[in-house]
């Protein structure tokens, strides 16, 4: 994967866009647990009220509240808070929220932010849980709350009309500050939180003492942050939305980018390149390669960025509800992890069998197809089918291997939630019986640590998915980084316009890639331009490979070819191949009509030169005699074209070119004998410039050649006109008595 990374730079903008977005998404998912806490902790138990800093307070409660803070404490509250008499010209505002204060003064809190207020919350929530405790003493002495050492008298004993807080208020200042030390104690343990939450109900009492509708209260609070979550999951909805978009955006975008590239580099490659990829290896390394590395980007963009934030955010989170429960988290993201190892372990080594039978599979579907009248003839329907359904079944097997592998881990993994879930309601429940968490914490804790194990869940989603897809990217890139072993020149020479066309071949040997033995050698001629240059001689012995040297389709291992006196290795390969009409052994044609092939030698030539082409190819006769004409339709490959149709429309399509050299490779041998004399004569009369070379079998075609090269074993045993030869060869003499009477060689 890491080999194809260069194809992901044009698309760094969407990445970094989708990285900032799934950062959004991250943040959003998180907040929610967080708000999802302070409905129940605020909204439920504490019916809205947040804090233990009471927006109103009575005056005569304040005065209470002061007894049990310091000369310091007291100032910093009084700097909040301003006093509103029921006479005061200000009153009116506040009374229609405050109705109280039609009776008595109230201390009504400015406007302060956050730090403020959480500065404020223990100061003000001891001193109200403290009067509250005391409150409620008073009222019920079962009910009372456990205050500390310093408050164990006896209600009973305060005399008569006297008030408990006048009383408190007249004692030492020594001896108050020994029952705020024992109560500093208490709340020591409690910690902010738990605190504010005691406070909480004081405040309410508060509130209903001043008049306040505390049920609107409740609403207003729950309606509010149940809004402000709404909000965020649309933020979350609309981003995730997004990164999808960007996601698979990129990810077809590389994936059409990487497939271009395959495409061409394998169009570059020579017939030595091809020898090291099979044909079907190739079709399935730029389809089902590139569509895995697809998936993968995809993967990558949508959860892999997205778990580590999710994941590392749940874990500063959940420790900020409960640090005495992170064990938990901290056990089944092990469990999680080691679940991983071992999957990918086991897997890996099948994804790379996978995708070779897969090369396997697609290389018996072409034969089947292709050679289906061999089968047929040969009845060999059930072999081919049971040797197709050993390749099948090798795949199903090996594919079923890994689903097995696979599939364990959702139960699992569902297991491990499951049993998370439970442990955290277990441990968390004995805290919040503790009073050293609340129950809207609890329930973030449980969400954060489900985010978590669902981080993790992502990550092995893609360890499924990449271990086939890093071989797949493997497979590619072995391709794109194939060095070609036939490449144009840093500095290519042009060759001299008008081009004279002349091919010399000087003590030219040639060794296919990985052979040990030449299979040309010292071959030496000159083929000139208005010439025909005819090679013949036994199967095998080199005749096509001579003539694929000119257009390089291999490169010589010894000696050199020159065209107009130039290294053919010196040239660029478009130029070179651009002057030559090349009509291959076995004629191939396009999908499409014959027009459309005809005009694959020059998109611009006329209709006049189409038909000329066809004239001198004879193959008017057969196009023209349908309706369609040039119109009719070529099937893919030219299957519904018999074969020397095939190779007159082959011919046709190298004469549209016009090009200085035409190199037919026995291109000839499915015509007939009278068609082949027409149209090696209309060729002679049409081309009398060009440089012809011409590759065959038959001694009639080449009898009236200019020049005859006779090969035996990759070596030139003769060479001249067809009356030399036949005095001077005795190769070329065989040759020609075995499809000849002497009547006709003479």
């Amino acid at each position: 994967m890491l080999r194809l990374i260069k194809y992901l730079k044009p698309y760094a903008l969407l990445i970094i866009l989708s990285i900032a977005l799934l950062f959004v998404l991250a943040n959003a998912d998180l907040a929610l647990p967080d708000y999802l806490s302070k409905i129940i902790n605020n909204g439920i138990q504490q019916s809205g009220v947040e804090n233990a800093v009471p927006k109103a307070i009575r005056q005569s409660e304040m005065d209470r509240l002061f007894i049990f803070m310091s000369s310091e404490e007291k100032a910093l509250v009084l700097e909040d808070y301003v006093l509103v008499e029921p006479t005061s010209p200000n009153a009116d505002p506040y009374l229609e929220q405050y109705p109280a204060l039609a009776d008595e003064p109230i201390y009504v809190l400015n406007e302060i932010d956050q730090a403020k207020i959480d500065l404020l919350n223990p100061i003000t929530g001891k001193a109200l849980v403290v009067v509250s405790g005391i409150e409620q003493m008073i009222a019920d002495p079962s009910k009372a709350l456990p205050l500390g050492e310093g408050f164990d008298f006896d209600p009973s004993q305060i005399p008569p009309g006297m008030d408990v807080f006048d009383l408190l208020g007249m004692m030492p200042a020594e001896q108050l500050s020994q029952m705020s030390s024992a109560t500093n104690e208490m709340f020591a343990s409690l910690g902010d939180n738990m605190i504010t939450q005691m406070a909480v109900s004081a405040v309410k009492t508060e509130y209903e003492a001043l008049g306040m509708d505390t049920g609107k209260l409740q609403t207003d609070y729950i309606l509010r942050i149940g809004g402000t979550m709404l909000l965020i999951s649309l933020l979350g909805g609309a981003c995730t939305i997004s990164v999808g978009f960007l996601a698979s955006r990129t990810a077809a975008g590389a994936a059409r980018d990487i497939r271009k590239a395959v495409f061409k580099k394998v169009e570059s490659f020579s017939s030595a390149e091809f020898n090291q990829f099979s044909t079907a290896s190739l079709i399935t390394r730029s389809t089902n390669d590139v569509t895995q590395v697809q998936m993968v980007i995809f993967m990558i963009m949508r959860m892999v960025f997205y778990a580590p934030i999710i994941g590392v955010g749940g874990v500063i989170r959940a420790i900020d509800k409960s640090a005495e429960m992170w064990w938990i988290i901290a056990v089944a993201v092990v469990v999680l992890l080691s679940l991983i190892v071992i999957v990918f372990w086991i897997s890996l080594p099948k994804f790379r069998i996978i995708q070779s039978l897969i090369d396997r599979l697609n290389l018996v579907t072409r034969e089947n197809l292709s050679g289906m009248m061999v089968i047929r003839a040969f009845n060999k329907q059930d072999d081919e089918e049971e040797r197709f359904d050993k390749a099948n079944r090798d795949l199903t097997d090996n594919s079923l291997y890994v689903a097995r592998v696979m599939v364990t881990m959702m139960p699992v993994i569902m297991l491990l939630m499951n049993g998370l879930s439970v442990g955290i309601i277990w441990v968390g429940a004995q805290h919040v019986a503790e009073s050293t968490i609340q129950v809207g914490d609890m329930m973030a804790f449980l969400q954060y640590a489900m985010q978590i194990v669902f981080a993790f869940l992502m990550m092995t989603m893609l360890f499924i998915f990449l271990p086939r897809a890093a071989v797949s990217g493997g497979r590619i890139a072995d391709v794109l980084e194939t060095d070609l072993v036939i490449t144009d020149p840093q500095d290519p020479k042009q060759f001299n316009e008008p081009i004279v066309s002349q091919i010399e071949f000087r003590n030219v040997s040639f060794r296919y890639p990985g052979a040990l033995d030449d299979v040309l050698h010292d071959i030496s001629f000159t083929a000139k331009p208005g010439e025909t240059t005819a090679f013949i001689g036994s199967t095998g012995c080199g005749k096509s490979t001579v003539v694929n040297l000119i257009p390089r389709f291999y490169d010589v291992t010894e000696g050199a070819i020159y065209l107009d006196g130039i290294d053919i290795r010196e040239v660029k390969q478009s130029d070179l191949r651009d002057k030559i009409g090349y009509v291959p052994q076995k004629g191939m044609l396009f999908s499409g009509t014959i027009e459309s092939n005809l005009l694959y030698a020059d998109e611009n030539a006329s209709g006049e030169t189409l038909k000329e082409a066809a004239d001198i190819a004879q193959a008017s006769e057969f196009i023209f005699s349908k309706p369609e004409g040039l119109e009719a339709e070529i099937a893919q490959g030219g299957s519904n074209v018999s074969g020397g149709q095939k190779q007159r429309l082959s011919i046709a399509r190298a004469l549209v070119k016009k090009p200085p050299i035409y190199i037919f490779d026995d291109s000839f041998s499915a015509l007939d004998f009278k068609t082949d004399s027409a149209l090696r004569r209309a060729l002679k009369e049409k081309t009398g410039e060009s440089n012809v070379l011409i590759v065959t079998q038959r001694v009639a075609t080449v009898k009236n050649a200019d020049q005859i090269i006779v090969l035996d074993e990759g070596r030139v045993v003769g060479k001249g006109k067809h009356h030399v030869l036949m005095d001077s060869c005795e190769t070329y003499q065989e040759i020609a008595l075995s499809q000849l009477s002497k009547e006709e060689l003479a």
